[in-house]
């Protein structure tokens, strides 16, 4: 049964990993491996999510290898799978010949690979390398186009914000360590560390989830991911990297409990994502950043129901919002393709002059809006119930935030429907983009019965935990009525009804300015290192080793200038003293056996002499 687990995380790293290796060669063959290896993978996926196997291997010393699979990863594996393969279907419409397709296909399975890894971990250790390879084929997806130096920019922000947040993970785990609660590190046995150690792994958890998952005050590092392909942004959003720290939470909710505080923080950290980034998104222009501050709201939702412990409706949440999230990147990006923008004041009309494409973004729009009958809010009806139970307030903010999904979604709409600009340059949209999106479109009418009871009891089961609450009918028609008013002013004004005060558009646009500060107080200083690391490098590091090199020339001639000489000298003379004693040597060899015979009398008779003398 393992030898199942063990193939579904190696199948995308191994064939990504061939594909880079490979490089342009493998350009051709590219498309057909990756979608194989991702259909093979999503069969593995959907077996071992029924039969929860689990996997280990000896790594280090007291720190086994550890996977397994049970109710919550299981519907993660299915998902990602799932996700992974549209996006990549998708993908081979949207890169041609001419492109580095095996460096992108290779980058996107390893990317979906760590994804799985990271979803399976049932030790520290092993989610540490998930999430690492996670972050840097992120990083090299994101600067995909790496002649651009904007695009590099941002993959370099990315990743320095992101990998600041990581170091919590590190914190957790020598905290773990240094526990002695449990030497293999298992993330189900964190939550039965003694104090102090206990509120240093929450700590560490909480951060690196935080900024992986673009939370605040790590938020604004999402702007700068829309820099990468379309694919990129429709896969990273969806069902991997981003939803990685939310998954991470909602996995260890009984250490947040344990920690005394981290549950709090975590779910009004949730909270406040949900509703700034909720305006952040209702104030953009641009569809892909509209995009990417509602990804960092509808995942706000996700932590709070994580830190109430609202387990199954963050996993409705998860689902749900990975199949609209994923069909609304892909079509902003076939739009893009066709009509070379992402401005929405420019995509007037897009929906009317790509009728398939325009219905399944209208689809994905109102499921994430929340208007009936596409509605994410059966996943926020249920988690918004667990937070009543926590706190009122927390529950008017997650309502507050829930209607801004509406507000955002709406304007979005608004837009794309509108009189259908002329634009002679447009190009159609390709066959092969659209395909992918019809069964994102599906799921997301599939996802509709959510609202049920009965399914979602069945869901609190599979995740291992008693069914959720289920929401009072009022909370149903509450949300729903303020959700159709939101959404009705949004689209009668052009969300002017709606709008604010210039100066506040302006920082919510520039994502209320954390941007700047994380430039100032981390990208700027790290990158000052950088160069100054380089400097010396140059400057100090090269000079000398330019000076240790001269000087070696220079001890090298001297010793060819005297040293050589002196031992040719001494060479020399003892050659020439050899073969001085050498003639000697031959002087009384005569061949004549009489002279051989006088000399060795004459020898022995001066011994005899000297031996008689001597006594």
């Amino acid at each position: 049964m393992s030898a199942l687990l063990w193939a579904l995380v190696a199948l995308p790293l191994g064939t990504g990993g061939l594909l880079l290796a490979a490089g342009r060669r493998a350009d051709r063959v590219a498309p057909a491996l990756a979608l194989a290896a991702t259909v093979a993978a999503t069969g593995l996926a959907v077996t071992v999510a029924f039969r929860h196997p689990t996997a280990r291997a000896p790594f280090l010393d007291g720190l086994p290898l550890g996977l397994a699979v049970d109710g919550l990863s299981g519907l993660l594996v299915v998902t990602v799978t799932g996700v992974a393969l549209a996006v990549l279907l998708f993908s081979v419409a949207e890169f041609g010949p001419d492109q580095a397709r095996a460096r992108f296909f290779g980058l996107m399975l390893l990317f979906a690979g760590s994804m799985l890894v990271t979803v399976t971990a049932a030790t520290l250790p092993v989610l540490l390398m998930g999430w690492e390879v996670m972050g840097a084929t992120s990083w090299a997806l994101i600067g995909y186009w790496w002649r651009e130096p904007r695009r590099t920019r941002a993959a370099d922000t990315a990743f320095l914000t992101t990998r600041t947040a990581d170091l919590g993970l590190y914190l957790a785990a020598g905290a773990a360590l240094a526990s002695g609660r449990d030497s293999t590190l298992s993330l189900d046995a964190l939550a039965r560390a003694d104090d102090p150690w206990l509120s240093f792994i929450a700590a560490g958890l909480v951060v690196a989830a935080l900024g992986k998952s673009a939370q605040l005050p790590f938020s604004f590092w999402l702007s700068k991911a829309m820099q990468g392909p379309s694919p990129v942004s429709a896969l990273l959003h969806s069902a991997t990297m981003v939803v990685a720290g939310a998954y991470l939470l909602l996995r260890t909710g009984p250490l947040l409990g344990a920690s005394g505080w981290g549950d709090d923080v975590v779910a009004w950290t949730g909270a406040a994502t949900a509703l700034c980034l909720g305006l952040v998104a209702a104030a953009q222009s641009d569809l892909k950043q509209l995009l990417a501050a509602s990804s960092c709201a509808q995942i706000g939702f996700m932590v709070l129901a994580a830190g109430v412990g609202a387990t199954s409706g963050g996993t409705l949440q998860l689902i749900a919002h990975a199949a609209a999230k994923s069909l609304l990147f892909l079509a902003a990006g076939a739009w893009l393709t066709a009509l070379g923008t992402q401005q929405l004041p420019e995509l007037l009309g897009a929906a009317r002059r790509h009728a398939v494409l325009g219905t399944a973004f209208t689809v994905a729009a109102l499921s994430l809006a929340g208007l009936a009958p596409l509605s994410l809010w059966a996943a926020k009806d249920v988690l918004l119930s667990q937070a009543l139970e926590s706190s009122p307030w927390l529950y008017g903010v997650g309502l507050a935030a829930a209607l801004l999904s509406a507000v955002y979604s709406a304007k979005a709409l608004w837009y794309v429907w509108q009189a259908e600009l002329p634009r002679p340059d447009a190009r159609r949209v390709p066959v092969g983009a659209v395909a992918p999106l019809v069964p994102l479109a599906l799921a997301c009418v599939a996802l509709t019965p959510l609202a049920f009871p009965p399914l979602r009891e069945a869901v609190g089961r599979v995740v291992g935990g008693p069914g959720p609450l289920a929401p009072a009918a009022w909370e149903f028609a509450l949300s729903g009525a303020l959700a159709l008013v939101a959404a009705a002013l949004a689209w009668s004004g052009n969300t002017r009804a709606l709008s604010l005060p210039g100066r506040a558009t302006s920082v919510l646009a520039n994502w209320l300015g954390l941007e700047r500060a994380a430039h100032v107080l981390l990208v700027a200083p790290v990158m000052r290192l950088a160069h100054l690391a380089a400097a010396f490098d140059d400057r100090g590091l090269d000079r000398a080793v330019d000076g240790s090199a001269a000087a070696a020339v220079r001890l090298a001639l001297w010793t060819n200038g005297v040293v050589e000489r002196a031992m040719d000298g001494t060479v020399t003379a003892v050659a020439s003293g050899t073969r001085t004693l050498g003639r000697w040597a031959r002087r009384p060899q005569t061949g004549q056996l009489h002279q051989y015979l006088a000399q060795a009398v004459a020898a022995f008779t001066v011994l005899a002499v000297v031996l008689v003398l001597v006594r």
